[in-house]
C-alpha cells in the first residue's frame, strides 16, 4: 500500500468507527458503504435540487444507502444505469427502465433484483448520463474530494463512461451521506480519483466548484492485477 492508501484507510477507520459509535449506521459497517440513518430524508433533499430534475439519464451505485436515490429515479421516469457489484460481467451496468420493468420499483433496483429483471449494458449499448450518484465514506466539506470503502470500482465506473464519451466534466457527480461523513479537513486523493460536485445529506446541500478536472479515462498503469483478471471489461 502507498502512503496515499494507509492515509485513506485511516479516514475510513475513523467515519465507520464514528458511525457506529453514533447509531448512525449499522453495525459491521467496517469495509462498506455506510447504509446510514437519514437515507431516505438525502435523497429526498437530492431530488429537490434543479441538476436532478432536469436529469433524464441516471448512473448510481448498488450500495443499500443509496437505494432510496435509485426507486426515486425510477418513480420519476428517469432511465436509471446502475453498476453490476465489482464490475463483474462483461456488460457492466445493469439497464433499468421504469417503462418496462414488471416488478416493483424497490425490488429491480437492488444488487439482488436487477440481475433477475434487467439486462446488462456496456458503454456501446447506453446513453449519454446527466448525473451520477455515488456511495462515499467520506466527503471534504473543503473540497468534494472523496474516500468510497477501497475496491476502486466507483472510479473505474467513471473511467469507463468517460472513455466511451458518455461522461464529462459537465456531467454532474452527486454523494448521498450522513452528516457525520462530511469531513472538515482535507482528505488525502490520488490522480485517479474523482470528486463530488454535490454532497447531500438529510440537513444540507453542500456544492463545490464545477468544472474541476476530472481523469480523462482508465489509468492502465493505475489498475492491479486482480482488477484486471477479475473485471473483462477491461480486458
Amino acid at each position: 500500500m502507498t502512503s496515499i492508501d494507509h492515509a485513506k484507510q485511516s479516514v475510513r477507520r475513523r467515519v465507520w468507527d464514528l458511525l457506529e459509535r453514533e447509531g448512525a449506521a449499522p453495525p459491521g459497517v467496517h469495509g462498506h458503504i455506510p447504509d446510514f440513518v437519514g437515507k431516505e430524508e438525502a435523497a429526498a433533499r437530492l431530488a429537490s435540487l434543479a441538476v436532478w430534475r432536469q436529469a433524464r439519464v441516471v448512473k448510481c451505485n448498488p450500495d443499500r444507502a443509496q437505494l432510496p436515490v435509485r426507486v426515486r429515479a425510477l418513480r420519476e421516469g428517469k432511465l436509471l444505469y446502475m453498476a453490476v457489484p465489482r464490475l463483474a460481467t462483461p456488460k457492466p451496468f445493469y439497464l433499468l427502465d421504469p417503462a418496462v420493468l414488471t416488478v416493483p420499483f424497490e425490488i429491480a433496483a437492488t444488487s439482488t433484483g436487477a440481475p433477475e429483471v434487467a439486462p446488462t449494458v456496456g458503454p456501446d449499448d447506453m446513453r449519454p448520463v446527466d448525473l451520477i450518484v455515488c456511495g462515499s465514506v467520506a466527503i471534504s466539506r473543503r473540497n468534494g474530494v472523496r474516500i468510497g470503502k477501497g475496491a476502486g470500482y466507483s472510479d473505474l465506473e467513471i473511467a469507463l463512461l468517460t472513455e466511451a464519451g458518455l461522461v464529462n466534466t459537465a456531467t454532474s457527480i452527486a454523494t448521498t451521506v450522513h452528516q457525520s461523513q462530511l469531513l472538515d479537513e482535507n482528505l488525502p486523493h490520488a490522480d485517479h480519483d474523482f470528486s463530488v460536485d454535490l454532497a447531500v445529506t438529510a440537513e444540507e446541500v453542500v456544492t463545490y466548484e464545477p468544472g474541476r478536472e476530472r481523469p480523462a479515462g482508465i489509468m492502465r498503469e493505475r489498475l492491479r492485477p486482480d482488477q484486471i483478471d477479475n473485471i473483462p471489461a477491461l480486458r
